[in-house]
């Protein structure tokens, strides 16, 4: 493990839970992480990424799982925050048996952890996860692929960001620049393109997912990856992997908002979370503008119903909205003043559960 000290990090910022395992007959190897469950079950996906050392794939489940309780605490949903990453080769390792595994693993962790799809999952992997355990959500003919929910209420954030900086919620008249459109960032584009957005420019790595686009709407002007951030926009939405805004992307950014789907998406919360506001950027907290996802497979859990979901990913636009009063108020940056929000739920619950009531 290097350096890194697992303790002190798990103590520092008050962690539940790490766990490691490995299937020996499917090769699978993993990571677990429970964050927090004062609220709930932890509730987070499971992604596959060839990370080049298992350190690299501890810190970014740490992360995740962190960024998972924040999320739902802000989203108004009785869950913790959790995560998994799966080491390997998503186009080698994947196979029933492979999830199947996992889903005995999952089914371990008796009900504290409920997992989902995410980067290099599907649903249709999921379905063999639920073959072993009752413990996830986002199979095929329930909540589903959860991207489309994710980009509205992105696509709110967004309009909360462009009222604060302007006055006005309509994206009719205004430019965007979109990082990723695999999944989310597509779904996001067509939200944009429907509300009559005056320029949309995208970047994409996988060739399939571009040639869609082209296809699709050939008005969307694609941009190499390197170029993406500095394209003279109203706003900067990225939908990719986390830490793209850092040292070398902040300073590139013309635009006066940033909004994307990604997790994690500041390199240093602190740092660059401050850096966007010397910079007179707006920045609507990840965490609170792509909880679109986890509010889509929460609803499965109570009886899923698309337009209830829907409605739930709107509400994200006030959230934001009062968000931004309190960084106000507080003179903080809004990736700080979201978790303020975020943990005042917590611990108001807490103090809510303090006296025993038999239900």
């Amino acid at each position: 493990m290097g350096d890194f000290m697992v303790f002190d990090y798990m103590q520092k910022f008050q962690y539940e839970q790490v766990i490691h395992f490995y299937d020996r007959s499917t090769g699978l190897k993993g990571i677990t992480v429970i964050h927090n469950t004062t609220l709930g079950p932890a509730l987070g996906g499971t992604r596959i990424w060839n990370y080049a050392t298992e350190q690299e794939a501890l810190i970014d489940c740490l992360r995740l799982a962190q960024g998972m309780t924040y999320k739902s605490a802000a989203a108004g949903l009785n869950l913790g925050g959790g995560k998994t990453v799966l080491i390997g080769d998503a186009t080698k390792v994947k196979s029933e048996a492979y999830f199947r595994a996992l889903g005995r693993y999952v089914q371990s962790l008796n009900g504290r952890y409920i997992t989902a799809e995410d980067v290099n999952t599907s649903t249709k992997d999921m379905s063999y996860v639920a073959m072993e355990t009752d413990h996830v959500v986002g199979l095929e003919g329930k909540s589903g692929n959860p991207s489309p929910v994710t980009a509205k209420g992105v696509f709110y954030g967004i309009k909360a960001g462009l009222f604060k900086k302007f006055g006005s919620a309509d994206v009719a008249g205004r430019s965007f620049a979109v990082q990723g459109a695999g999944q989310t960032g597509y779904y996001l584009i067509n939200y944009l393109v429907e509300e009559g957005a005056k320029e949309i420019f995208f970047t994409e790595l996988n060739p399939r997912h571009i040639e869609r686009m082209n296809r699709e709407h050939p008005q969307v002007k694609f941009v190499k990856p390197e170029e993406i951030f500095s394209q003279d926009v109203d706003v900067v939405s990225p939908c990719a992997l986390g830490g793209a805004l850092n040292d070398q992307t902040i300073p590139q950014i013309k635009a006066g908002i940033v909004a994307g789907s990604s997790n994690n998406v500041l390199l240093d919360e602190e740092a660059h979370g401050k850096m966007l506001q010397d910079q007179g950027i707006i920045y609507c907290p990840d965490f609170v503008i792509n909880a679109g996802g986890i509010i889509n497979v929460y609803h499965e859990l109570h009886g899923y119903n698309k337009d209830r979901a829907m409605a739930d990913a709107a509400k994200i636009y006030d959230r934001v909205l009062e968000i931004f009063a309190i960084a106000e108020k507080e003179g903080i940056t809004t990736q700080a003043a979201a978790k303020v929000f975020a943990m005042q739920r917590i611990e108001n619950i807490k103090n809510l559960h303090d006296n025993y009531i038999p239900r």
